[in-house]
């Protein structure tokens, strides 16, 4: 695979901001003599945000070093995955297509109206055929492509996936025990996992309900015969379910906007977050930790409110 950045993607990529670490001031972490600094990648661009370009990047630079014209992939109605995939398809010159979870509804969200705006083909399926997809997992595994045409699977989980999320490591400029991250499909978690220094934790939260199945995928991802960083994934920070919240979570995630000017959304990070919080009520971190969490963006599917 080529490592060196496709031109085109080289020219998207120039327009990108330098992700940011924001220490978090809170008399409950000093009391304990710990420490917590955000990783802001939801300021990475004002619509690529977060670990979605992370994931996307290498994947695209070997879709356009492959002469691929057409980009396809799949996800959910408020999927932040799609939603980036569509704008970078554009800005490549590429066609997208996109099979989306559930039947078609009578009015579009913002985020699949963003995606027909920006030119992709979007095709309904029902759950059961959206399950399905699931089993290709490699840009040439879907059945009937035709020449030119790159699959990439749910939220562009794949061993390039890794690559890109590996950036992230270099660009923290401090130092730090614990890396924190949401958890969906696993692979933002393997690719940390595999480029963090084997001194550090990384901590994975699922964001869905019954994540078990998170340990296996990870490891698949994961390059054999490599030491790994000491990792783990807690599994019961996810409030019902995916794209499921509850009324403290929200007031969580307000209260940490307010006092802490970051903007959150209740899917991936502010569970990350309020998982932290617990942990740290119920004193797993060590008096002088200090621990990254990293942002995942995502704040485009918050626009709609669904899960308010």
């Amino acid at each position: 695979m080529k490592s060196i950045l496709h031109p085109k993607l080289q020219i998207l990529e120039n327009q990108f901001s330098r992700s940011i670490l924001t220490p978090i001031n809170d008399p409950v972490l000093s009391e304990r003599q710990l420490q917590l600094s955000v990783k802001r990648d939801d300021l990475l661009h004002p619509v690529i945000s977060g670990n979605k370009w992370r994931k996307l990047k290498y994947n695209l630079n070997h879709a356009l070093y492959s002469g691929s014209n057409t980009l396809i992939s799949m996800g959910g109605a408020y999927s932040n995955h799609l939603h980036a995939l569509a704008f970078v398809g554009k800005a490549l010159g590429l066609k997208t297509r996109a099979f989306v979870r559930g039947e078609q509804p009578a009015c579009l969200n913002p985020t699949l109206q963003d995606l027909q705006t920006w030119g992709m083909q979007l095709q309904f399926v029902s759950r059961s055929e959206y399950r399905q997809l699931r089993q290709f997992k490699h840009y040439h595994s879907l059945p009937d492509l035709k020449p030119g045409e790159y699959w990439l699977p749910e939220g562009g989980a794949t061993d390039l996936a890794l690559q890109g999320v590996a950036e992230i490591i270099p660009e923290i400029d401090a130092a730090y025990d614990v890396l924190m991250v949401a958890c969906g499909t696993g692979a933002t978690l393997a690719g940390l996992i595999a480029a963090s220094p084997n001194s550090s934790q990384v901590l994975g939260v699922a964001a869905l309900k019954a994540g078990g199945f998170l340990y296996q995928d990870v490891q698949q991802l994961l390059p054999a015969q490599q030491t790994m960083a000491g990792w783990d994934i807690l599994l019961d920070y996810h409030f019902g379910g995916f794209g499921k919240t509850s009324s403290v979570l929200t007031a969580f995630m307000q209260q940490f906007q307010t006092l802490h000017g970051v903007p959150l959304e209740p899917i991936y990070t502010a569970k990350t977050l309020f998982a932290f919080y617990d942990l740290v009520q119920l004193g797993y971190f060590k008096t002088g930790t200090h621990i990254i969490l990293l942002h995942t963006g995502g704040l485009q599917g918050w626009r709609e409110s669904p899960w308010l």
